[in-house]
């Protein structure tokens, strides 16, 4: 069994390659710091291939899946992404744009491209990581939320036309809330509310997975939230949104 996983430097990418490695997969690793991917791969009791690669950069993408396609790959978790902080006029536009390749067309491309092969072979696990930000706007982080929400609108669509087509290949998304890992530093916030240890995170996601779970959320108090998205009128979830935001400024 092989794995491919983006964004595997730090943070949930990188604990769902150690508990993949203790279920007996074989990792391909892919991310910008290829020192951090040869770092974990020292530790990983398997067999592990690494990439250095921008998926931010659209041919990035398909230069991945051309290294790989010959390769029995049965799994794939897109990982890959982060976020901009900031009211909409002020953030950086080029920033931004990055923002929206990695988080949307890096997973877009190679979640297509993959299931093509999963879907031939009738088999195969796809995780797209999408967000608890994918439940709502997000006024002050306005292009990730949105980001988010496209990963878990698309992937949710998928799922029911495999689920139409009695497909056995498996497609579903990770919706986590705040998580210990380097997106606060690299988004220049802090989150408001506790936040899960990124090691327990990746344990619940590849067991829910491997159960065929649709949809991913960690922890109490996230399934919480997500009722409550479902209940309050979104007047009202908004102004909470905009002053949770202004309180992640660091």
């Amino acid at each position: 069994m092989k794995a491919l996983i983006t964004g595997a430097s730090s943070g949930i990418g990188r604990d769902i390659a150690r508990v993949l490695s203790t279920k007996g997969y074989d990792l391909i690793l892919v991310a910008r710091r290829l020192d951090r991917l040869e770092e974990l791969k020292k530790e990983l009791s398997c067999n592990v291939q690494t990439i250095s690669l921008d998926l931010a950069q659209e041919e990035s993408c398909f230069r991945l899946y051309d290294l790989v396609k010959n390769q029995e790959i049965d799994m794939l978790i897109n990982n890959a992404g982060f976020a901009v902080y900031g009211e909409f006029d002020q953030t950086d536009l080029t920033r931004e744009l990055e923002l929206i390749h990695t988080n949307i067309k890096a997973v877009h491309i190679l979640m297509k491209l993959f299931l093509q092969d999963f879907k031939r072979r009738n088999r195969g696990y796809i995780l797209n990581v999408a967000s608890s930000a994918a439940f709502l706007p997000g006024p002050l982080m306005a292009a990730y939320y949105a980001s988010k929400a496209y990963v878990l609108r698309l992937t949710e669509a998928v799922h029911k036309e495999l689920q139409k087509t009695n497909s056995k290949v498996y497609v579903g998304v990770l919706c986590p809330g705040p998580v210990h890992t380097e997106f606060e530093q690299n988004a220049k916030i802090t989150f408001g509310v506790k936040a899960l240890d990124s090691p327990y995170v990746a344990r619940y996601t590849v067991d829910r997975m491997l159960k065929h779970k649709r949809m991913i959320i960690p922890g109490i108090l996230m399934k919480a939230a997500f009722a409550l998205t479902k209940i309050l009128p979104q007047k009202i979830l908004l102004h909470f949104l905009y002053k949770l935001q202004k309180e992640k400024f660091v």
